[in-house]
């Protein structure tokens, strides 16, 4: 259950999206959020993948999830009783499991169905300062939910070939999803992932992107780092599991240029 708040002012909501797979969407969602956490913020983490990987990295077993986001969605079971505390101190989650693959098919009847996450959140949105949505990795009817419960999406964009290839498909949607159910989301920023200085196409892909999107790539890069891949198999964030870490160092300094753009989103 969530705990009293000492304002009433509603939480930032972070849609954190990539249609591809394996980017570092779950790690940059379950890292950031504890590195923000850890600064005193209340923050939550909804996971809207069936593979409920955010879950399976705060050791959360998957025998003991309860009521998580798919009841959210069909609004089977009241917000509030959703969410769990997690391993990090001020960060609850409402964790995802198989079940959100039958979401979408339910959905799809329900009148107002692309908003289904947003209308859900409204009785909790007072109880954090951040809300991060982990999205699956698809263009689906729970990214778009996702998509319009947001004030901003983060796009985690792995170093790689077909980087910008996938990012320009991702701006399209967000674009489209501003003309049609939310004129006010925002780009939060790119981060760049999976970094690797000792291979040379890392920096011909951060070049690239710099260039096609001037001042919305986050100057911090997260690198391709064995601590990062180890910590979410004994289900904790790398700040827990070798804060001295590259990767563990990469996400404090994200979490400061974070609210440093936060900051001034809001103003």
């Amino acid at each position: 259950m969530t705990q009293p708040h000492n304002s009433a002012k509603p939480a930032r909501v972070i849609a954190v999206a990539n249609r591809k797979g394996g980017v570092g969407k779950t790690t940059t969602v379950i890292n950031l959020a504890t590195a923000l956490a850890a600064t005193g913020l209340r923050v939550l983490v909804v996971d809207l993948d069936s593979q409920g990987n955010a879950t399976t990295g705060f050791g959360i077993d998957r025998r003991a999830r309860g009521a998580g986001a798919y009841e959210l969605l069909i609004g089977t079971v009241a917000a509030g009783a959703t969410v769990r505390p997690t391993n990090v101190p001020l960060l609850s989650i409402i964790t995802g499991s198989e079940d959100l693959t039958g979401a979408e098919l339910e959905l799809v009847d329900q009148e107002d169905r692309e908003f289904a996450l947003k209308h859900s959140l409204t009785s909790i949105i007072t109880e954090f300062d951040y809300i991060f949505l982990d999205c699956p990795p698809s263009l689906g009817l729970l990214s778009l939910n996702g998509l319009v419960a947001a004030n901003s999406v983060l796009l985690p964009l792995e170093c790689e070939f077909f980087a910008l290839e996938g990012l320009s498909q991702m701006l399209g949607t967000i674009e489209r999803v501003r003309k049609t159910a939310n004129s006010k989301l925002s780009i939060s920023g790119v981060v760049l992932t999976k970094f690797d200085k000792r291979n040379n196409l890392s920096s011909m892909v951060e070049s690239d992107v710099r260039g096609h999107l001037a001042g919305k790539v986050y100057d911090t890069v997260i690198p391709r780092n064995v601590r990062l891949s180890e910590a979410p198999s004994h289900g904790m964030p790398v700040l827990l599991y070798d804060f001295r870490s590259p990767g563990a160092q990469a996400y404090v300094t994200l979490a400061g240029e974070f609210l440093r753009r936060e900051k001034g989103a809001v103003a």
